[in-house]
């Protein structure tokens, strides 16, 4: 069966087409539709007569990730895949760039990037999973929503600190574990010193979490403060802002109530088996896995999170292993919230964190570690489709562990030629060759081979 591949680059409003066949050559040329009724009438008769002429042929469509403006088009591919033989996929856009690069090609333009679409699909057929459709769409519009709340609401947080040391300083030591609700309501009313220095104490005192004696603290406090900015404008813009970050709060747990009320997916109900893994957390978790099946193993989704172990060794820099942190930063940061949360409420995490705090690494570096074992069993609670069992990691854990063979990679990279201290190398390089030539006459006098027979 012949195979031909459809590159397709998306605009607002309009999209680039090419078609390829197996050897890369242009079947139909470049051509440009818009995102219309119109434009995509015209692209079913243009495919499906390509399709009639090529008869016995499969044809491979694929769109770019580009933030929600390939959805209408790979709708269409996938509605068309009912009538045509036509199979389409959603892929990243790193791939064709790096193709692009690798091609040394300088020139760029709508139809070169649809032409590297298809040509990404030839030379990495493996890496590319056509007809997924996403079952999460409503769901991931709320996911998208909260975060995009989260982050305005940290910005704003961000600046309110900075208006509080140069208009309010005094309330900045009840800021070091964030900015309290209490302060927020205060700042609400009274969002400058001097209006606090006039506020009665009792109606300071009304706002929950602020006793009689804290308010009076507050009052004093504002009397004698040093602010340099006690102007009516600052004190709008403080007001404006912490108006702002209230409703926002508002709005992101509203959002939150909704998703844990109107969720029902049983991949929600196996993760929060697992103590630590709470109902938003566990819907972040299944919106940016989308399906376990993508991951043949427990490494691949350790990739895909970039929670991995990487070893950076080149020229004369000394190597050491790492969390890759490559990928999207958002499914890591809720794996990391869950590690920190597991910690306190799981006792094999638990277990698991004091073990290797003991030996001697960081809380940081732990606090990966756990990030890495969390994901693995999630992985086995997706794929197998069960609760969260600890026994059953208890168990993997007994089993021996891999053990490195007596093998050294040295000796073979070394094994056409030996390492010579006439070679002009660097002098952190001439100091390394001496402790490994050091090292090797070690173990050759301890091995027997050079010591004498009484000392043996």
């Amino acid at each position: 069966m012949a195979k031909l591949y459809l590159g397709c680059d998306v605009s607002k409003g309009y999209a680039d087409f090419i078609i390829l066949d197996e050897n890369k050559q242009i079947v139909e040329p470049y051509f440009q539709l818009d995102d219309t009724f119109e434009g995509h009438n015209k692209l079913f008769d243009i495919l499906s007569n390509l399709l009639a002429k090529h008869t016995d042929s499969i044809m491979y469509a694929a769109v770019e990730s580009t933030g929600g403006l390939e959805d209408n088009w790979l709708h269409l591919f996938y509605r068309l895949g009912d009538i045509l033989n036509i199979k389409a996929a959603r892929i990243n856009p790193l791939g064709p760039v790096a193709l692009h690069k690798a091609s040394l090609e300088r020139n760029k333009n709508d139809g070169i990037s649809a032409q590297y679409v298809a040509e990404y699909l030839i030379a990495y057929p493996n890496k590319v999973s056509y007809n997924t459709q996403d079952p999460y769409v409503s769901l991931r519009k709320q996911w998208n929503l909260i975060q995009m709340y989260s982050k305005q609401k940290t910005q704003l947080l961000n600046l309110l600190s900075i208006y509080l040391y140069t208009s309010l300083p005094f309330v900045v030591r009840y800021c070091k574990q964030g900015v309290p609700n209490w302060l927020l309501q205060l700042l609400g009313k009274y969002p400058s010193a001097s209006r606090i220095a006039r506020a009665k104490e009792q109606a300071i005192s009304k706002i929950p979490y602020i006793s009689l004696k804290r308010a009076q603290t507050l009052i004093t406090d504002a009397k004698e403060s040093i602010g340099s900015c006690d102007d009516e404008s600052t004190a709008l813009v403080i007001k404006s802002s912490v108006d702002q970050i209230i409703a926002l709060k508002v709005s992101i747990e509203k959002h939150k109530a909704y998703m844990a009320n109107h969720c029902d997916l049983p991949e929600v109900r196996l993760l929060t088996t697992f103590p630590g893994i709470g109902i938003y957390s566990a819907i972040g978790l299944v919106l940016n896995i989308i399906s376990i099946e993508r991951f043949p193993s427990a490494k691949h989704l350790a990739s895909y999170f970039g929670v991995h172990p990487v070893y950076k060794d080149s020229g004369d820099k000394t190597g050491s292993y790492r969390m890759s942190k490559q990928g999207r930063a958002v499914p890591r940061s809720i794996l990391f919230m869950i590690a920190r949360s597991s910690i306190i409420y799981n006792p094999l995490i638990k277990e698991v964190y004091i073990e290797y705090l003991k030996s001697g690494k960081s809380k940081m570096s732990v606090l990966g570690i756990c990030m890495h074992k969390i994901l693995r069993i999630i992985f086995g609670i997706l794929k197998n489709q069960t609760a969260f069992n600890p026994e059953i990691d208890r168990k993997n854990r007994e089993k021996p562990k891999w053990t490195k063979t007596d093998k050294k990679e040295s000796d073979l990279k070394r094994r056409f030629l030996k390492e010579s201290d006439e070679a002009p190398i660097s002098r952190r390089q001439s100091l390394k060759r001496k402790k490994r030539k050091q090292s090797q006459s070690h173990n050759q006098a301890v091995c027997g081979i050079i010591a004498s027979p009484s000392s043996l």
